[in-house]
C-alpha cells in the first residue's frame, strides 16, 4: 500500500506538471506564432495613420533584436457572402504573411494574398468567422467600409476578395476576428496613400527579450508613437495560464505528503512485526545506529521503488496522450482540442528528489523508535 501511494502521488505531480509545461507551451506558441511581439502606432489626432511607415522601418533596423517587421493596414469593416453579413476586422499585411506565423495555422485551402483565376486577390480568414459566413475556400467575398455617417454623398468603399484559406489557431480572439488581405489592397479600400499604415508591428529574434526591449523601443520612438507589446494585450491570458501551471503543483504535491505519513504507519507495523528480532540483535550487541539504518533504508527501498512505478506510469501516459490524445478538451474553453503534455527533465529530478527526502523524513521517526527500543522488553514481547 505504501509502494501504491508512492507510485501514485508522485505520477500525479508529474503528469500534473507536464501537462502544465505543456498548456503553457502550446498557448504560448499560439499566441506568439499569430501575434507580434510589439505593436508600434501613433497616438496623434491631427496624423492618426502612420504616413510615411518606409521611413520609421528603415529607421528601426538600427536594432538588432528586431527579427522580422512590417507595416499593417486595418480597421472595421463589413463582410458579406451569399449567405450572411457580419462585422469584423480587416488586416492588411506583406504577401508572405507579415511577421506572424500565419501559414501554419491554415487548416484548409493554401496560403496566397495574390490575384487569383478570377481576377480578386486571395483573402485569409478564420475557421469561426467562415462557419459564421457559411464561406468556404474558392468562395467570393465582399467588403464594405465608411467614414463618418452614411449618405449619398458618403458612399462606402467596395471590394471583392476570393476566400483562399481559412486558418485555425483554436483562440476565439484570432480566429473569429481577422481577415487577411495584401497591404495593398488595404490600402486601397481604405483610402491610403502608398507608404501610409495603421501600425508597424515587429517580431523579436529571442522571445526572452521582449520586456526588456521595450524600454530601448521608448527611448528610441518619442511621442507621437506608443508601443504595446504582446504581453499587455493580452496580459488576461498569459495570467490565466500561469495561473494554471503554478496552482496545479501546489494541489496534487499534497498526494506525495500523504503518501509519506502512510509510510510512517508502514515502517512501523515492519518494527512491530520484528519486535523480538530487533532484541536479539541488539542482545547480541548490535549497535542503535544499525538498526535505525536497517528500517531507514527498508522505508527508502520501499520509496524508491513507489517512484519507479510513478515514473514508469507518467512516461507510459505521456505516449499514450501524446500518439492518440486519450484525453479532449473542448477548444472553445481551452484553445486546444487534447491535453497537452510536455515532459522536463528537471521535474522528475526535483520530484525524486522531494519525495524520498520525505520519504526519509517519515521513516526517520519509526526508525528511531526501533533504535530505542529496550531489549529486555522486546525479548518478552507478546508473553
Amino acid at each position: 500500500m505504501s509502494i501504491t501511494g508512492v507510485a501514485v502521488g508522485s505520477a500525479g505531480l508529474l503528469i500534473a506538471l507536464s501537462i502544465g509545461h505543456g498548456f503553457k507551451s502550446t498557448i504560448n506558441n499560439k499566441i506568439y506564432g499569430f501575434a507580434p511581439h510589439y505593436t508600434i502606432a501613433t497616438q496623434s489626432f491631427i496624423t492618426p495613420t502612420i504616413e510615411r511607415s518606409d521611413t520609421l522601418l528603415t529607421y528601426l533596423d538600427q536594432l538588432s533584436e528586431i527579427d522580422r517587421k512590417q507595416a499593417v493596414v486595418q480597421g472595421q469593416v463589413m463582410i458579406q457572402t451569399k449567405d450572411d453579413i457580419s462585422g469584423t476586422i480587416l488586416k492588411g499585411v506583406n504577401s508572405e504573411g507579415g511577421v506572424s506565423s500565419l501559414p501554419e495555422y491554415i487548416s484548409e485551402g493554401t496560403f496566397d494574398l495574390g490575384p487569383q483565376e478570377n481576377g480578386l486577390f486571395g483573402a485569409i480568414i478564420g475557421v469561426q468567422l467562415a462557419q459564421l459566413l457559411k464561406a468556404e475556400v474558392g468562395d467570393v467575398i465582399t467588403t464594405y467600409t465608411i467614414n463618418g455617417i452614411p449618405s449619398l454623398l458618403n458612399s462606402p468603399e467596395i471590394k471583392q476578395f476570393t476566400v483562399t484559406a481559412i486558418y485555425q489557431t483554436g483562440i476565439d480572439l484570432f480566429d473569429d476576428v481577422y481577415v487577411i488581405v495584401d497591404r495593398r489592397e488595404a490600402q486601397s479600400l481604405f483610402q491610403f496613400s502608398e507608404h501610409e499604415a495603421n501600425a508597424i508591428e515587429l517580431k523579436l529574434a529571442d522571445n526572452e527579450q521582449i520586456e526588456p526591449f521595450q524600454q530601448t523601443l521608448i527611448n528610441h520612438l518619442p511621442f507621437p508613437f506608443f508601443t504595446e507589446s504582446i504581453f499587455e494585450k493580452f496580459g488576461n491570458i498569459f495570467a490565466w495560464v500561469e495561473l494554471q501551471e503554478q496552482m496545479t503543483p501546489l494541489i496534487i504535491s499534497v498526494m506525495i505528503i500523504v503518501a509519506a505519513f502512510n509510510l510512517i504507519g508502514t515502517v512501523l507495523m515492519m518494527i512491530l512485526e520484528r519486535t523480538k528480532d530487533i532484541g536479539i540483535l541488539k542482545t547480541l550487541g548490535t549497535p542503535s545506529s544499525t538498526i535505525r539504518k536497517i528500517f531507514l533504508l527498508e522505508g527508502l527501498m520501499v520509496s524508491f521503488i513507489g517512484l519507479v512505478i510513478g515514473i514508469g506510469i507518467t512516461l507510459i501516459f505521456a505516449f499514450l496522450q501524446t500518439e492518440f490524445q486519450l484525453i479532449p478538451l473542448s477548444e472553445e474553453n481551452y484553445y486546444m482540442q487534447y491535453v497537452p503534455i510536455q515532459l522536463h527533465a528537471i521535474d522528475f529530478f526535483l520530484v525524486t528528489l522531494v519525495t524520498l527526502f520525505l520519504c526519509g523524513l517519515a521513516s526517520w521517526v519509526p526508525a528511531r523508535v526501533a533504535a530505542q527500543t529496550d531489549p529486555l522488553k522486546v525479548i518478552s514481547f507478546g508473553r
